[in-house]
């Protein structure tokens, strides 16, 4: 019967498509990886941190320039070259002014000592070149804009800068942002001054500390990436070891088993795991010992169906063979009852081992519905004594303890139930004496039902209790024909009787008086808490 589509189950059962062939520990270790790649996505952020702190000084330099513009409008013509030295020191600055035609005015340089030096890479340490390497690196990775390199002009005049040249066309104040040859931040501003005469001041700036600053900022960060990288990879391996070398075991076991070798399989149960993989673990272990015991019991069965089916099959060909050395016909007729006997028995033989063999599947596949045994019960005797009603013979009597209706429900299939009730009391029918009573009882105990079947019989010796419910054993009261009994009907009624979670046992009567007792032992269906 189809049964409805469920989504959610077919999204999880939808395979991996771009990862299907990476191993476990190859897909922990990218999860990981990946999370710590987004982390040195800091990167970025120190980009972005080091355009900020640019922005930030040249606006600090514009005000500080519109500063010195209006103390050197107010300072006498005498006080301004002492203003631009206290200046130039006081920001590590260089100022030069030009005239409009572009000719040099004056540079702060020219009387005192240089606030700042442009530094020549190549007498510095491999340090320092590792450094502007890895600068160079990850402004390449983040894609920071490719700033020009400063060069010092040649003849200095107003025109060789840019940035003057701009300022003296437009008017306005202009910025610039250049790479030392150490490759360190050359900033540069311009303003209008007015002073004898108006002039284009220009100050440059070798910010050295914005280098330090972003490359602190970036080693901190490279550092904790590393750690995290080392940390996220030992902790990514040592999982993938939790998780895939036990997957391995029980892989490599689940394969032998598959090869045949499943007797000498030794499947990890992984006790010590609570987990999934430890659950995972415990059930083919179990699924493991119950292939074992299948197979097992497949080989015996198959054993013992060959040995039982020998026996009436050289009965008969032995009859055969003796039909033709036979002279009388009391003789011949004799050979063909015995033939015919036998021909019987293997029947029986043959439609009992093909119910034995078919149970256990069709148990698996059969959906449980609530049965009332005393109903059952009582509709089987019922059955049982109007097939009785017509024949001669001696039988003995057959007493049942009815109990309350609904007090004996259990989940099941109906008709297997019948069978395994039918079977015992087969049983004890043939061990009663004619005219014995055999008593059937149908009681509730606690979260059981329990069906007991007492005979009149000999009973059953306590080493043989367990015995007779193994597949063809079949030990008959004296005078009793041989081969009217196959001897599964007791092996059949326990496989039975486990495919629903019960128990069948032999025991002495409860009553003390001599015979057998048969007790099976089913769990009640859910709701029914009434005694029986």
């Amino acid at each position: 019967m189809p049964t409805k589509a469920d989504p959610a189950r077919d999204a999880e059962d939808q395979p991996l498509v771009w990862s299907a062939r990476w191993s476990l520990t190859t897909r922990i270790l990218a999860v990981n990886i990946v999370a710590i790649a987004l982390l040195a996505g800091g990167f970025f952020y120190l980009d972005t941190y080091r355009s900020r702190l640019v922005d930030t000084r040249i606006e600090v330099m514009k005000e500080q320039l519109a500063m010195l513009d209006e103390a050197l409008e107010a300072a006498r013509p005498d006080q301004r070259r002492h203003l631009i030295d206290e200046f130039t020191r006081a920001t590590e600055s260089r100022l030069r002014f030009y005239a409009r035609g572009g000719d040099r005015l004056d540079d702060s340089f020219d009387h005192g000592p240089p606030t700042y030096t442009l530094r020549d890479p190549d007498l510095q340490p491999w340090k320092r070149d590792a450094a502007r390497a890895m600068d160079r690196g990850i402004d390449w990775i983040v894609g920071a804009p490719n700033y020009p390199d400063f060069e010092e002009p040649a003849t200095d005049r107003g025109p060789s800068w840019p940035e003057v040249t701009e300022t003296m066309r437009s008017g306005q104040a202009t910025t610039r942002f250049r790479y030392a040859p150490e490759r360190t931040p050359l900033l540069s501003a311009t303003r209008i001054v007015d002073l004898d005469t108006p002039q284009v001041m220009l100050m440059t700036l070798n910010a050295r500390d914005i280098t330090r600053t972003v490359r602190a900022e970036r080693f901190r960060l490279a550092v904790v990436v590393a750690l995290v990288l080392m940390t996220s990879i030992l902790l990514s391996l040592f999982l993938a070891r939790t998780i895939v070398r036990p997957l391995r075991k029980l892989a490599r076991a689940a394969v032998r088993v598959r090869l045949g070798r499943a007797r000498e399989v030794v499947v990890p149960r992984l006790p010590s795991r609570r987990d999934e993989i430890g659950t995972l673990a415990r059930a083919l272990s179990d699924m493991t010992q119950a292939l074992r015991e299948r197979i097992d019991a497949g080989e015996h069965f198959a054993a013992d169906v060959t040995h039982e089916l020998k026996n009436p099959i050289a009965s008969v060909r032995s009859a055969v063979e003796g039909l033709r050395r036979v002279q009388t016909d009391e003789q011949r007729a004799q050979l063909l009852a015995i033939a015919d006997e036998d021909v019987r028995r293997l029947d029986r033989l043959v439609t009992d081992i093909s119910d034995a063999s078919r149970i256990d599947a069709q148990l698996s596949r059969t959906n449980f519905e609530p049965i009332d045994l005393g109903l059952m019960i009582e509709s089987m005797l019922a059955s049982r004594a109007a097939r009785a009603e017509g024949t001669d013979l001696p039988h003995p009597r057959i007493a049942f303890a009815r109990p309350r209706k609904g007090a004996t429900l259990v989940m099941g299939d109906g008709h297997r139930l019948e069978r395994v009730i039918d079977n015992v009391i087969d049983n004890a029918i043939s061990f009663s004496p004619p005219g014995g009573l055999v008593c059937v009882r149908a009681t509730r105990l606690g979260n059981d039902v329990h069906i007991g079947v007492d005979d009149d019989g000999p009973g059953i010796e306590p080493s043989q209790r367990e015995a007779i419910f193994r597949r063809f054993h079949s030990e008959r009261p004296d005078g009793e024909a041989f081969g009217r009994h196959s001897g599964l009907g007791l092996a059949i009624a326990r496989t039975i009787v486990e495919g629903h979670s019960g128990h069948i046992a032999a025991r002495d009567r409860d009553d003390g008086q001599p015979g057998a007792s048969l007790l099976i032992t089913l769990p009640a269906a859910e709701g029914n808490d009434d005694a029986g």
